[in-house]
């Protein structure tokens, strides 16, 4: 079974617009979370200990950052579990 891809956002966040971007162009599926909502930061910070976004969580593996940041890890991480 393949690994869950969670991705929390917040909404005009151009980084999060880039994460997702890059998801959707290579035809990975993902559960989008808003941290804006209530609880939605917290559970973040309990689960990964950030809550700001993006995050991007493939499995049990968190990465977040800047879009440039996270990049080479979610090319990694999408390679090793064969979601690309």
């Amino acid at each position: 079974m393949p690994d869950r891809i969670l991705l929390y956002t917040s909404p005009g966040c151009p980084d999060c617009a880039a994460v997702r971007r890059y998801l959707q162009a290579r035809g990975v599926e993902f559960e989008e979370r808003d941290i804006t909502m209530p609880g939605i930061a917290d559970e973040a910070k309990m689960d990964y200990g950030v809550r700001v976004a993006p995050i991007t969580v493939i499995g049990m593996q968190a990465v977040w950052g800047t879009f440039a940041d996270q990049k080479p890890e979610l090319d990694a991480l999408l390679s090793k579990t064969k979601m690309i």
